[in-house]
């Protein structure tokens, strides 16, 4: 605001000055007309409150506060002064209009003393909403976590899951979800822990859900899924979720290979080797795809090239176990023991810890004549593996058959505690307690085994025993009944039949027992091209072993086959590419150079002389557990020496 005064009249009493403003809007000057009277100085108090000077329009009120003390010099002074100077606030002059300014002043009352009304309600319907809370709005809008929190989450998901506390494992994936929904990683481990349980129906949902998040990029995802179709039984929509994910990522090995192994199992061959060979052209050299085109080799008797694929799966990776045991499976086919030794070595060498080595390893051993190693491998097997109840269970075969009966009891005992869900160790115990002539508790135990799964291979080679158990006594109802149940969950069993026909024949129905005998036949020819055994590394190493045992002939009864339809299948011709230096394959003792004792104290620090006390207490080598050489090291100087 600019101001101009103008030269003020010559008075004794008073002064006028008269003020020139500018207001907001152009052009237009207000008038200020001050009066300020000028009293002596020695005037008195009574003057001053009984003359009080007013001012000159009279128009305008008093802008003199009148309850302001007029002697406030005076009270704080004890002395008063004779003369004051009184100055009075100015007196605008205005013709007639009011000014913008007053009037927004005005406005500006009127508007709070009217809207403290709406104000009030305002208030109280914030306190209603969260986004007018700055601290409800905080917690609320939460920034997004960072990458490195989701790979924690999954890490931690997965040790919970190793521990079977799927539940926590299940809301921290949920969680990962939630806040990574374009990641499929979590989707992928959701979908697993929910088919472990079972529960195939939340499993197919968390996989769509994915791959709509996912936009259909992820192809682990749409593999998985197929997995869980395959399982399921659902053959065409499996090979439409396999088809989904080589789309999405042509370079994914797992889902050309899940792909040809589902081919595999319906018979197509053919269908097979196309998609193996196209995830080799889109993948590169990949071992499980040389692993089973050798085993395809190995089943039509060119043994030469099977041989080249193992060796390439091998080459692509040394420390995979399953191709060095798919190897050596196929030379214990061929009788090449030393040369099946010697891969078996070099499996172990390549993952000491895994339980399907000495596994396979010790039942070799002791189907060669070798007990006392066999049983050691299994030991050691078990040390390292204390939560497996398989290697208990062949143990504790191995014990019955070689030692005694009271000793195999404890090893089934301990394997049916470890894990009380797996079949064939309740059914592998039934067998030998109707051996040793306990019929009531095999019964018992045969009913335990059914229990867990009646639909299962292990229930119907179950049933099988069963069966001829209740023959043996002269039940011959409950026999015939037990077979028949067998055939519906296994049409495919030879054992099964030929055992009914030859009660059906010492009965004295030889008609019968060849309607039985050609209705197997039947069967079999209704399999084109039976390729069940070829199934890849994971059903190779079948916890159950009952592949295997036929395999290495430790089972005289074989469940699924004629005694001599394995040899019939891959051929009796000599593997004619020597894996070893030296000339006779066929010699069964162990001349072996490799010092068992002294790897595994080197690579595990573990002393094989405390393998009975570890045996003796099954349980608490779960606590115990081996360390390897690098952990040891690493909790030795973990702290720093001062």
């Amino acid at each position: 605001m600019n101001s101009i005064p103008s030269p003020p009249p010559s008075s004794s009493s008073s002064s006028n000055f008269t003020l020139f403003t500018h207001s907001k809007t152009p052009n237009y000057l207000f008038k200020f007309s001050l009066k300020i009277p000028i009293l002596p100085f020695h005037s008195s108090s009574s003057h001053l409150t009984s003359h009080p000077p007013c001012c000159t329009l009279g128009d305008s009120t008093s802008l003199l506060d009148k309850n302001a003390p007029p002697s406030e010099h005076i009270s704080r002074n004890d002395v008063p002064p004779k003369e004051m100077l009184v100055v009075r606030r100015p007196v605008k002059e205005f013709s007639g209009e009011v000014s913008d300014e007053e009037e927004e002043v005005k406005e500006t009352v009127e508007d709070k003393i009217k809207g403290s009304s709406i104000d009030d309600g305002l208030t109280n319907f914030a306190k209603k909403m969260p986004m007018f809370e700055p601290e409800r709005v905080e917690s609320d809008s939460t920034e997004k976590p960072l990458t490195v929190n989701l790979d924690l989450s999954l890490y931690k998901a997965k040790v919970l899951g190793r521990s079977f506390r799927y539940e926590e494992a299940e809301a921290i994936l949920q969680k990962c979800i939630c806040y990574w929904p374009e990641d499929g990683r979590p989707y992928v481990a959701l979908g697993k822990y929910l088919s472990k349980q079972s529960k195939n129906s939340q499993a197919r949902e968390i996989y769509e859900k994915g791959c709509q998040a996912t936009q259909g990029e992820n192809a682990f995802i749409w593999q998985c899924w197929a997995v869980l179709e395959k399982k399921m039984g659902n053959i065409r929509r499996a090979r439409e979720l396999f088809d989904a994910a080589t789309v999405a990522d042509k370079k994914h090995v797992a889902a050309w290979h899940g792909w040809a192994v589902l081919e595999l199992k319906q018979g197509n061959i053919t269908k097979a080797r196309n998609l193996l060979s196209k995830g080799l052209q889109y993948c590169g050299q990949n071992e499980y795809i040389y692993q089973t085109l050798a085993l395809l080799e190995a089943k039509a008797n060119r043994y030469q090239q099977a041989q080249y694929l193992f060796n390439q799966a091998t080459k692509c990776n040394p420390k995979s176990c399953a191709s060095w045991l798919a190897w050596a499976q196929m030379e214990v086919e061929q009788e090449n023991y030393r040369t099946a030794r010697k891969l078996f070595e070099n499996a172990v060498k390549a993952s000491p810890k895994n339980r399907f080595t000495w596994h396979v390893w010790g039942v070799f051993e002791a189907n060669m004549g070798n007990i006392d190693k066999g049983k050691k491998l299994l030991k050691i097997g078990h040390a390292l593996n204390p939560r497996d109840a398989v290697l208990l269970q062949s143990l504790a075969l191995i014990e019955y058959k070689h030692s005694s009966a009271n000793r195999a009891r404890v090893l089934f005992k301990g394997a049916s505690q470890l894990d009380p869900k797996h079949q064939p160790v309740w059914f592998a115990w039934g067998w030998m307690e109707w051996k040793e002539g306990n019929l009531n508790t095999a019964r018992e135990l045969y009913q335990k085994a059914l229990s867990i799964d009646p639909n299962s291979e292990s229930a119907a080679r179950c049933l099988q025993a069963w069966g001829v158990l209740e023959q043996r006594v002269g039940n011959l109802s409950a026999a015939r009944r037990l077979f028949r149940s067998s055939l519906n969950i296994n049409s495919q069993s030879y054992v099964t039949w030929m055992t009914w026909a030859s009660l059906e024949e010492d009965q004295g129905n030889p008609v019968r027992a060849e309607e039985i005998r050609n209705l197997y036949f039947q069967q079999r020819t209704e399999v084109v091209d039976d390729a069940s055994w070829v199934m890849g590394f994971l059903d190779i190493l079948d916890p159950a072993i009952d592949s295997l045992k036929r395999l290495l002939k430790m089972d005289p009864n074989s469940f699924n086959m004629a005694p001599e339809s394995v040899r019939n299948i891959t051929g009796t011709k000599k593997n004619p590419v020597d894996f070893s230096s030296d000339d006779d394959d066929n010699d069964v003792e162990d001349d072996s150079k490799f010092d068992l004792d002294a790897f595994i104290m080197e690579r595990l620090s573990f002393d094989v002389s405390k393998l009975e006390v570890q045996l003796e207490t099954p349980k608490k080598t779960f606590t115990n557990k081996i360390l390897s050489p690098r952990r040891v090291w690493r909790s030795n100087n973990r702290f720093a020496k001062v």
